[in-house]
């Protein structure tokens, strides 16, 4: 029987195709191959039509039997090839195997020897059974197989071994089929290449790079060993390989990333890593805060050093008077100083979250404004906000105590107003309703007039009208301490009071003991919480100091003591690292309770809350 070679030359091509349609999906599409004049072509011209219309059942029937019919035949090995493809589509891998094995035995000499070969190697592949298919895959000759075959084979014995978790293996089989064929599908191969690279540890690429003679995927190899060596934290190291990255590929595609990243690991070079700089206010209206703080670090830094398992902390403390143009100028002398990190400021870190941002130096600032770690992944805050304090409150009075209806009075000044804002929105967010909002003068020690309005009370002769179940005084003790026995004055009583952690304070107790009886509060500290952290800070501090520690005292305790361990941890080498143990810190146990910070760089804490009993404060438990 005799057929047109261009036919077999024909099916050849349109094979191939199939098969990397094949390898995206069990899906079939070749174009119609025109039939001779002979019977046995206008047998496989049935099958073929019957493959096209994807009748594949009706289509292997007569592929069987023009290969069983006319086993001689040009087209025979094309009709088993056609076979073990519908098999191999349907997911039917050991018919579509034996079909090919048939075809590889049958005929030796045949066009369609490489696909066969090829498809037994995916078959395998696909079924997970990567051992089995990359010995088979080996024994695929490759000077029997064409360029394109020989990276088809190379791809998929490499895909294998990234299956089984085995990347450099992989990079072995991707550098292979990479060297072999120089057609255009080498770009699919280095591809997959660099995701296997991205895989290797340092030393791994080293060992490759000593052995490599090609140099195109010698680039990728040296870009990730530079990006790897910045990722253990040796920066060092880095910015010498992608130098001479860039000395040798000027014109690779990675080389404007390695420049840019060179920039940034020098700054990652020379800090000292048992240095810490501190920025507080030592002098002007804020000292006494400031001096509080340094008291609170000084003792971390006493039980630190205390324990001996590592070198002695060294503390770089610069006075910020609170004026922003000196905290900025400050935290440039601490990175002059290769500090490892920043604790601080209180009042002016603004400036300091930008200037340590922008010299990547990792701070842990303590002040409530608003959106300050937003400056940068650099900058984080350990601080009781507004936000905490008004969703603890709310969260409690709403699903502990069952109050519904709340009324707010509060200062005509930016920290009521905060607290206004966010009162008002938790409570709405939590299903409760704010029935009655009233300001006052910060300035005034009369009353009177606000308190009127929340009672109802418009004339001498108007009794109050209390539709609130409870009211939040967002203010310090010395206003709230005369705020409260006016609302009793005034008959607006027998509701629950609600203050932020400026009511834990003895001086509001002495003012308004009478009145002020079952009061709540949220704080971080609480010097007499039941804890053994909190008992033996409290206990040190007295014996240090003379005197007891408050909420600032507590909160920079903390703060130091989680960077003295962050920068102790083995794998901190470098401000990059110690940004990301931060980052990543399982909950820290202080006295000020647990701390973590998520991705904003916010302290994720849970403030307690306090109660107002007879002349002092307890620890609400069941919160």
């Amino acid at each position: 029987m005799k057929i047109n070679q261009k036919l077999v030359i024909r099916i050849t091509t349109l094979f191939f195709l199939s098969l990397f349609l094949w390898s995206c999906g069990p899906k079939i599409s070749v174009r119609s191959i025109p039939a001779g004049n002979g019977p046995g072509d206008k047998l496989f011209l049935q099958a073929e039509e019957n493959f096209q219309a994807k009748s594949y059942i009706k289509a292997l029937e007569l592929y069987n039997e023009y290969f069983y019919r006319f086993p001689h035949a040009p087209l025979a090995p094309a009709a088993l090839l056609k076979t073990g493809a519908i098999y191999s589509a349907q997911n039917n891998y050991s018919k579509a195997r034996y079909a090919y094995r048939q075809m590889i035995v049958k005929y030796p000499d045949s066009h369609f020897l490489p696909y066969a070969m090829l498809d037994i190697l995916f078959s395998y592949y696909r079924e997970g059974r990567y051992k089995e298919g990359i010995r088979y895959g080996d024994e695929i000759p490759d000077n029997k197989i064409s360029s394109g075959h020989i990276i088809r084979k190379y791809t998929i014995i490499g895909d294998a071994y990234m299956a089984m978790g085995f990347p450099l293996d992989a990079v072995y089989a991707f550098t292979a089929g990479y060297k072999k064929s120089k057609t255009p599908e080498n770009k699919l191969i280095m591809e997959k290449l660099k995701t296997a690279i991205h895989q290797l540890d340092s030393q791994q690429i080293v060992s490759l790079l000593n052995r490599m003679e090609d140099p195109s995927p010698a680039g990728y190899f040296m870009f990730e060993l530079g990006l790897k060596h910045a990722k253990e934290g040796k920066y060092k190291n880095a910015v010498s390989v992608l130098s001479e990255f860039i000395e040798k590929f000027p014109e690779h595609e990675n080389t404007q990333e390695a420049v840019n990243l060179i920039e940034e690991f020098n700054t990652q070079i020379g800090y000292e890593r048992y240095t810490i700089g501190c920025l507080l206010p030592l002098s002007g209206r804020y000292k006494a805060f400031g001096n509080k703080a340094l008291k609170g670090i000084e003792l971390a830094k006493w039980q630190f050093d205390s324990s001996g398992f590592h070198p002695s902390i060294n503390i770089i403390i610069k006075d910020t008077a609170s004026d922003p143009e000196k905290t900025a100028l400050a935290v440039k002398q601490l990175s002059e100083k290769n500090v490892a990190a920043i604790i601080g400021p209180m009042i002016t870190a603004q400036s300091a979250a930008r200037e340590a941002q922008a010299r990547q130096i990792p701070i842990i600032t303590l002040t409530q404004k608003e959106n300050i770690t937003d400056s940068g992944d650099y900058v984080f805050r350990n601080f009781l906000t507004p936000s905490m304090q008004v969703k603890a409150i709310v969260s409690y009075t709403i699903e502990n105590l069952g109050l519904s209806r709340f009324a707010i009075l509060y200062p005509d000044e930016k920290y009521g107003t905060t607290f206004l804002n966010l009162f008002r929105d938790e409570v709405m967010a939590k299903g409760g309703e704010v029935v009655k909002v009233e300001s006052y003068d910060s300035a005034h020690t009369d009353f009177a007039t606000p308190i009127k309005k929340l009672g109802g009370i418009y004339d001498k002769n108007t009794e109050a009208v209390v539709d609130f179940d409870a009211i939040f005084i967002p203010d310090g003790p010395d206003k709230v301490g005369l705020i409260i026995p006016q609302l009793v004055y005034y008959d607006v009583k027998d509701i629950q009071l609600l203050g932020t952690n400026l009511w834990h304070s003895d001086k509001l107790i002495t003012m308004a003991k009478k009145y002020i009886q079952g009061a709540i509060m949220p704080e971080f500290f609480f010097e007499e919480k039941s804890s053994e952290a909190v008992r033996e800070f409290v206990n040190n501090f007295e014996n240090i100091f003379k005197e007891k520690p408050g909420f600032i005292e507590a909160v920079f305790y903390d703060t130091a003591m989680i960077l003295f361990q962050t920068i102790s941890q083995p794998d901190t080498h470098s401000r990059a690292l110690i940004k990301e143990e931060l980052m990543n810190m399982d909950a820290f146990q202080g006295v000020t309770g647990l701390t973590s910070f998520n991705q904003n760089g916010e302290a994720v804490k849970k403030p307690c809350l306090l109660k107002i009993k007879a002349d002092g404060f307890v620890e609400i438990k069941d919160w």
